[in-house]
């Protein structure tokens, strides 16, 4: 009977210890938790960045607006028959 009371608590012991520190512990489980609510974050964050970018490709597609004010801003478009004025501040001289 000695040896079944100690194979009983052998058990039980080796039971706290997964609960309290092993792999699939409540430790464990709350660290994942963490780690899913920082990676929905990152999710969210980068689902607003599509959705910017998706925009911003439909306009480019169907709007030759957003294409001309592109191409002046970037490499500096100037239309036939327009004129060009630069205006630089006193310090850019």
């Amino acid at each position: 009977m000695k040896w079944l009371l100690g194979v009983l608590v052998l058990l039980l012991v080796a039971l706290q210890y997964r609960l309290w520190i092993g792999d699939g512990s409540l430790a464990h489980a709350h660290r994942l938790e963490n780690e899913i609510k920082i990676q929905q974050a990152e999710n969210d964050r980068m689902r607003e960045r599509n959705r910017i970018l998706d925009v911003e490709v439909e306009e480019l597609k169907t709007g030759l607006d957003t294409i001309e004010e592109r191409a002046r801003n970037d490499i500096g478009l100037i239309k036939k028959d327009e004129t060009f004025f630069m205006i630089l501040d006193e310090g850019q001289k």
